[in-house]
Parts: C-alpha cells; sequence; structure tokens
C-alpha cells in the first residue's frame, strides 16, 4: 500500500534545506576575515569616495587583491587591518592571493551623492 503521507513528509523536508536567495550587497565600509577562510561580508555597497577597511580576525595571514584594480594587494596578518578607498564608480572584484578558491568578494560602488 502506497504512503502519500511519505512522499509529501520528504518533499517537504526536502523544501526545507533549500538554499535562501542570496542577499544583496551589505552597506558597510567594513570587512572582517573571521576564522573561517572568508571576508564578512563577501559583498559590500558603499558611495565613490568612502574608504572600505578589511580586518583580519584569523590565526593565518590573508590578503585583499584588488582584481580590477591593478596590482594591489592587501597584506593582512592576524589583528592587521588594510584600507582602500574607492573612487570608481562600478563592480570591483577581490580576492584572497594565497586561498583564492574559498575567499572572494565584492565592492558596488555608487556615485557620490
Amino acid at each position: 500500500m502506497a504512503r502519500p503521507w511519505l512522499a509529501a513528509a520528504a518533499l517537504a523536508a526536502a523544501a526545507g534545506c533549500a538554499r535562501a536567495p542570496a542577499a544583496g550587497p551589505v552597506a558597510t565600509a567594513r570587512v572582517v576575515l573571521p576564522k573561517s577562510y572568508r571576508y564578512d561580508p563577501a559583498a559590500i555597497t558603499v558611495p565613490a569616495g568612502t574608504r572600505v577597511t578589511w580586518v583580519n580576525a584569523d590565526v593565518f595571514t590573508h590578503s585583499v587583491r584588488l582584481l580590477d584594480l591593478g596590482d594591489t594587494n592587501l597584506i593582512l596578518r592576524p589583528g592587521d587591518s588594510a584600507s582602500y578607498v574607492f573612487t570608481q564608480a562600478g563592480l570591483h572584484h577581490y580576492d584572497c592571493a594565497f586561498h583564492t578558491r574559498m575567499m572572494r568578494g565584492t565592492v558596488e560602488v555608487t556615485a557620490a551623492k
């Protein structure tokens, strides 16, 4: 005998495991590198002229390599912070030069008001 409630329960459980839609960029000028090989938040938005600061709260050295802006590579040892002033509007990508597959982020720079 078929058990329709079993199929319905399995479908409901699978739907509960679905990934939530990705949130948009966070309006902040501070990004933390926590103990997990990531940037938090990974996607931010700032107006042009904003100084963005990354803070390494991990026990490993990381970097912020600005991929769209030449050879800028900010090295952050544990406890260090580094900043960059974004003057050009647009979407700018960055990663960690040491952990390129795991650590990626974006800065969406809007026109200054």
